[in-house]
């Protein structure tokens, strides 16, 4: 098994195939959400970027199937983890129950359900709802003894006193499961040539960091199943960790790869392997 390595293809497959039982300290996995349906759009939102619904085909799935393959790619996870590795998982509504029972039939155990409080969120398009300003990040454990850097992820609070401590304002002094902050924007946001967002789900690097700080540390092996835009992986890499990721889409793995070569232009890929069979 290697590490520094990204994987183009299914990811149930390839862990199944290619990553050993028992060794990986961390995953964070961003799986499709089963959100899609009809399409709404917002050009002109000025609050995080033109808005469009999310409405892809690999987001659409019957409820048989969605929880049949939300079983079968926790199982994976469940078996490549480290006794005390720990599983992060971001959902919405749309699949948060699927996540919770599935990931307790596997075994793991729920340490918090943080959420994240979206301060750019969109506003009520069709005003028949409440405003949906948040998301789930599920964490589990495998076992006794997981790893959370308490002070560490202190120190990601921006504010500071005058002697130079963190500040009781921000996001993370208190370590608390709420968690402020915006939508992806500006030059962090992939786009595609007419502008649109490269991936609808795409995620901050400050909530990875955040995620690789609190339940890692510097060599451990972070796995991320669904690795879309590479978010993951580019972080992991700015903190020393090891990776190992997998992403199905191909438009989506070549912006990661292309990604990951801008951060470190002399960084090879020990293994690209695809597993698609069209």
């Amino acid at each position: 098994m290697k590490h520094n390595t990204f994987y183009l293809g299914d990811c149930i497959e390839i862990m199944h195939t290619c990553i050993d039982a028992g060794t990986i300290d961390l995953i964070y996995a961003d799986p499709p959400y089963n959100a899609s349906g009809k399409e709404l759009n917002l050009v002109n939102n000025k609050t995080g970027g033109p808005f469009y619904k999310i409405n892809e085909e690999w987001d659409t799935w019957e409820p048989e199937t969605y929880w049949e393959f939300t079983k079968a790619w926790i199982k994976q996870c469940k078996r490549v983890l480290k006794p005390h590795g720990s599983l992060y998982v971001s959902c919405t509504y749309h699949n948060l129950g699927e996540v919770l029972i599935i990931g307790k039939e596997a075994g793991l155990r729920v340490n918090n359900v943080l959420v994240w409080r979206k301060t750019n969120a969109m506003p009520s398009i069709t005003r028949r709802t409440y405003k949906h300003t948040v998301e789930f990040v599920v964490w589990f454990v495998a076992g006794n003894g997981w790893t959370f850097n308490y002070e560490a992820v202190k120190q990601l609070n921006p504010y500071r006193t005058k002697d130079g401590n963190p500040s009781q304002m921000g996001d993370f002094v208190e370590i608390d499961d709420v968690i402020s902050m915006p939508v992806v924007q500006g030059k962090e946001r992939l786009r595609r040539s007419e502008g649109r967002a490269l991936h609808p789900t795409q995620k901050p690097e400050k909530l990875l960091r955040l995620i690789i700080t609190a339940s890692s540390n510097p060599g451990d092996i972070v796995l991320d199943p669904f690795a879309g835009s590479g978010t993951t992986l580019v972080v992991a890499q700015q903190m020393q960790r090891r990776w190992i990721g997998i992403e199905k889409n191909p438009i989506y793995y070549d912006a990661a790869v292309k990604r990951l070569h801008s951060l470190q232009p002399s960084m090879i890929l020990e293994r690209q392997y695809d597993y698609s069979t069209s």
